[in-house]
């Protein structure tokens, strides 16, 4: 009982959480694509980013923590259908803007020389093609939740339930082997992108970092520019994807092998599936200091409101 109910406040506390940093980064970078001096791609990307992080939390981790309270049967079969098929769409959706924000960033951080800095995006809504491609690619391949999720239990040899008793059907072989490919090419293209840009921008900073060097040596003051600084963030961010992906994908592996079900490794599973989308936020919060630039507008405002 003590254990169900620290595991309640615990996937609470922490969706909570999650919830509010990718707000908080959302908020912050919409407002510096208002301001419209730096419309800059990375934050229509960061703003995509925040908000399907945000929709995973709704999705799942709500779900999860409201069954866990002992809420049961509080969707009916459209809600059933709605918020699990939206859950399997933005989990394909952090995956491809992770992808992109890791291509782009290290498109902008390409040497002028480079064939690749013909490509750097201008402007933000240069980024909005691959955001929709997403939004349809994401949603095509997930199409076949709607079918075969439902909230009634009908025959227990061929569904398959969760806490919040939302049951999926077993897939024929036929349909199985039409999104399954889909869903591992998917993951491969991009995590390959992903990869890729990831080892690109490493060799960049090396340069970056052996060229410092060179200049402290030399005794001459030299002042990382802000994109070497933001890509180390969107390697710190990609570091955490990957660790949450493949430690979810293994933890998967041995629960569909199990004869028996692990209490803890169910748990620690759910966790890790939310890992991402809960601690991402916060890579950049810490990395940009958004926290420090939003606590001196604040004191802005509030010295401004006073004035008056």
């Amino acid at each position: 009982m003590v254990l169900q109910f620290i595991k309640e406040t615990f996937f609470f506390f922490m969706t909570m959480i999650g919830t509010l940093g990718n707000i908080s980064v959302s908020v912050d970078y919409f407002f510096r694509l208002l301001e419209g001096v730096k419309k800059k791609p990375i934050h229509l990307i960061l703003i995509h980013l925040a908000f399907t992080n945000i929709l995973i939390l709704l999705t799942k981790g709500f779900r999860k923590t409201v069954a866990a309270f002992g809420l049961r049967n509080f969707l009916d079969d459209i809600g059933c259908k709605s918020i699990v098929y939206l859950e399997r769409v933005a989990r394909g959706l952090s995956i491809c803007t992770s992808s992109l924000l890791t291509v782009v960033q290290a498109i902008i951080i390409s040497p002028r020389a480079s064939g690749w800095r013909r490509l750097r995006p201008k402007y933000a809504w240069h980024i909005l093609p691959f955001l929709s491609f997403f939004w349809v690619l994401n949603g095509l391949i997930s199409v076949n939740l709607i079918h075969s999720t439902t909230n009634t239990r009908l025959n227990i040899s061929h569904f398959r339930g969760d806490e919040s008793n939302c049951y999926f059907m077993l897939p024929s072989q036929k349909i199985k082997w039409i999104f399954l490919p889909l869903m591992v090419l998917r993951d491969a293209v991009f995590q390959g992108a992903m990869g890729g840009a990831s080892g690109y921008m490493v060799f960049l900073l090396y340069k970056h970092h052996q060229h410092v060097l060179y200049l402290q040596n030399s005794k001459l003051l030299y002042r990382t520019p802000p994109e070497l600084r933001a890509a180390q963030s969107v390697l710190l961010l990609m570091l955490c994807f990957v660790f949450f992906y493949w430690t979810d994908c293994v933890f998967s592996f041995f629960l569909s092998l199990s004869l028996e079900e692990y209490s803890l490794m169910v748990n620690i599973h759910e966790f890790l599936t939310l890992g991402y989308a809960i601690f991402s936020p916060f890579v950049l919060i810490h990395r940009d200091g958004l926290l420090t630039e939003q606590w001196e507008t604040l004191k802005q405002c509030v010295s401004h409101l006073s004035d008056q």
